[in-house]
C-alpha cells in the first residue's frame, strides 16, 4: 500500500456508494482508480505525474470528472465525514499557493492566460 491509497476502513465505507456498472466495457479497478485520483488531490501534482501503477491517467481523470458531475464526491465525503473522522484533513489557506492568473494579468493579457489555465490541469 502506497501512503496516498485509501485504508481498508475507508475503501469499506466508499465501495457501496459507487455508481453501478454502466453499460459498455466492465470498468477499472475502482479501488485502484480512487487511490490514483487521492494521489492527485493529496499531492497537488498535474494529471501527467500521476504514478503509473494506479493506470493510465486519462482513465483517473475522467472518472474524476464524471463523478464531480454526478455528485458522487459529496456523496463519499458525506459518509467518510461521518464513518472515518480521522479521515477528515483540515486545509490551512496559509498553504495554498493561488495560480499567477488569480492575481490578474497585466496589460490585457488575462485572454492569452485563461487557455492555458485550463489545459494545464489535464
Amino acid at each position: 500500500m502506497a501512503r496516498f491509497d485509501l485504508t481498508d476502513e475507508e475503501w469499506a465505507v466508499i465501495e457501496p456508494l459507487l455508481p453501478p456498472q454502466g453499460r459498455g466495457p466492465k470498468r477499472k479497478d475502482d479501488r485502484k482508480v480512487l487511490d490514483g485520483i487521492f494521489y492527485i488531490l493529496r499531492t497537488g501534482a498535474p494529471w501527467r505525474d500521476l504514478p503509473g501503477r494506479y493506470g493510465p491517467r486519462t482513465t483517473i481523470y475522467n472518472r474524476y470528472n464524471r463523478w464531480g458531475e454526478r455528485g458522487v464526491w459529496r456523496v463519499i465525503f458525506e459518509a467518510l465525514a461521518r464513518e472515518c473522522t480521522e479521515a477528515l484533513v483540515f486545509v490551512d489557506a496559509s498553504i495554498v499557493k493561488a495560480h499567477r492568473a488569480a492575481a490578474g494579468s497585466k496589460k490585457g493579457n488575462w485572454k492569452k492566460v485563461l487557455p492555458l489555465t485550463r489545459r494545464s490541469h489535464k
